[in-house]
C-alpha cells in the first residue's frame, strides 16, 4: 500500500494533482484553508492509492511525496 503526504502549508490548490489521479481519490479540501488562503489537496481514502506518483510528478510546487 502506498502513502501520499501533502505539505498543506505550501499547496496553492491548483488542482493539477486532482485532474491527473487515475483513481480520482485526490480532492481539494473545502474544510481547510492554509496560511496562504488556499484549499490544499488531500486524500481521504488512502487505501485506494496505487502509488503511481502521477500527482507528485504533476505538482508544480513539489508539495506531494509518495511512499511505497
Amino acid at each position: 500500500m502506498a502513502f501520499v503526504s501533502f505539505r498543506e502549508d505550501r499547496c496553492k490548490g491548483c488542482g493539477l494533482c486532482v485532474a491527473v489521479c487515475p483513481k480520482k481519490i485526490i480532492t481539494l479540501r473545502s474544510d481547510v484553508l492554509n496560511a496562504k488562503g488556499f484549499h490544499p489537496a488531500g486524500i481521504e481514502e488512502m487505501d485506494k492509492c496505487i502509488g503511481c506518483a502521477s500527482c507528485a510528478i504533476m505538482c508544480p510546487d513539489s508539495v506531494i511525496e509518495v511512499e511505497r
